[in-house]
């Protein structure tokens, strides 16, 4: 039985029966496409192509914009109509080159490379020439992550196939038809990091896929999988990092800092694509689920595919929907408009017939001092304070009582007996404080 895990966290309904026995599909886009130069954390990328330039599949269209970014390549052959503004999944707008797609995929020509002839050098500059980005929601640069202070202290390397968050199953599909791209690519960053093992961190609510998994790493050195608790958020970031090895990380540290870099199975696929088959990242698997959609399934998508293609190419919804989410049920956006472009860090569709939040609110009442939240947060502080804190606007309250080590989970939300929206008051706070710390640098 599994015993790795952290303190707090909550079981919720997770929903991946629905789409967890669905083989990927490859999903090919009907109209134009949008390609947000914008697909990671840091500088927007800085697009190299104008109107009326014609593309192939693979060819980079944006470069980086900084250290911290990422280029953007072409996910299809076709001619550039020009860069638009375009609605994104957080609900903001988003330069876009437009792409009027040919049907004809061609491609540019891919190089690829072996291993033992890459220098850790070669390998990062693959990386980042490739695009590659943190593909389980945050998007930070891969080859900045992968370029710590110290390199000679990171001694383990974390490949974070939780997928704690309800519904989703594109990262379980991952594991269970590409295991070898997976392996690969740790292959890939263990050669970057010769003095750290490599860890494949499963949930064991997935047995097959830990079965799958150790299969795959026979005969590799520097592997193993890590079974874990079935818990959310398991596969957050700290949360990983201390179920697997014990140390602990705040706020203010990195995974570098207790030697440690975590990447999400995705990331690491994409990983061995850019350095050893030459590829960039012009797709990813996302899931469509839940009980608004007709035909739960998960699709193989193309970067600046129209989202809304994918509902109709799941069966349709069905008659009644309060909710549609780009994400999962706990982190994920709540959307008001589907045609959205598919980007690096799309993992998911979630279409629901109930708005629990929506409800919560009608019946929300003041705290009963319970301490629920406190019992389930991962960060160990207090939410319902800090929750007060903020909504009376008091920033160095809520500073003193450690509001910024909140990882705005959804736990204390989740589990709130008064239904108070914690998390989103505390999330609120939070940005004004980086917002009011960035002013004074």
């Amino acid at each position: 039985m599994a015993f790795l895990t952290f303190r707090g966290g909550i079981h919720p309904y997770d929903g991946k029966d629905l789409s967890k026995n669905c083989p990927v599909e490859k999903y090919l886009p009907k109209g134009d496409l949008a390609i947000l130069v914008s697909q990671h954390i840091g500088a927007p990328a800085k697009p190299i192509v104008k109107k009326g330039d014609h593309v192939l599949a693979g060819q980079k269209i944006a470069e980086a914009g900084g250290f911290v970014s990422a280029p953007i390549h072409s996910s299809v052959s076709g001619t550039v109509k020009g860069i638009e503004k375009r609605l994104t999944a957080v609900g903001a707008m988003g330069d876009a080159i437009i792409i009027e797609n040919d049907g004809l995929y061609e491609s540019v020509e891919y190089a690829p490379a072996k291993l033992s002839d890459l220098s850790k050098e070669d390998i990062l500059k693959r990386i980042q020439e490739g695009g590659v980005v943190g593909q389980g929601g945050a998007g930070f640069p891969t080859h900045v992550k992968l370029s710590p202070k110290e390199p000679d202290k990171i001694d383990h390397i974390l490949v974070n196939g939780a997928e704690c968050e309800p519904y989703i199953t594109s990262d379980y599909r991952r594991m269970m038809e590409e295991p070898e791209s997976i392996v690969g690519g740790l292959e890939v960053i263990l050669k970057a990091f010769p003095k750290a093992g490599g860890c494949i961190c499963i949930e064991d609510n997935k047995p097959d896929c830990i079965a799958r998994m150790k299969e795959a790493i026979k005969g590799k050195e520097r592997m193993e999988v890590k079974e874990l608790k079935t818990k959310y958020p398991q596969g957050g970031e700290r949360t990983l990092i201390y179920a697997v090895t014990g140390r602990e990380i705040n706020s203010t540290m990195l995974p570098a800092d207790v030697g440690c870099v975590v990447d999400n199975v995705e990331t690491v696929t994409s990983v061995y694509k850019a350095v050893i088959l030459g590829q960039p990242v012009i797709s990813r698997n996302v899931t469509v689920t839940g009980d608004g959609i007709r035909t739960p399934k998960n699709f193989s998508v193309l970067t600046g595919t129209d989202l809304s293609e994918l509902v109709d190419a799941a069966g349709g919804l069905k008659q009644k929907i309060a909710k549609a989410i780009s994400g999962g049920p706990m982190m994920g956006f709540a959307l008001y408009d589907l045609h959205i472009p598919c980007t690096k860090t799309t993992s998911s569709l979630l279409f629901l017939e109930r708005d629990a939040v929506s409800e919560a609110k009608q019946i929300q009442t003041a705290c009963i001092n319970c301490g629920r939240c406190v019992s389930v947060c991962p960060g160990h502080v207090v939410p319902a304070r800090l929750a007060t804190l903020a909504e009376h606007g008091d920033m160095a309250g809520f500073e003193k009582m450690d509001g910024m080590e909140c990882c705005e989970c959804g736990c204390c939300s989740y589990i709130c007996p008064a239904k108070r929206p914690l998390t989103q008051s505390i999330k609120s706070m939070r940005k004004m404080v980086l917002a009011e710390r960035k002013k004074k640098k």
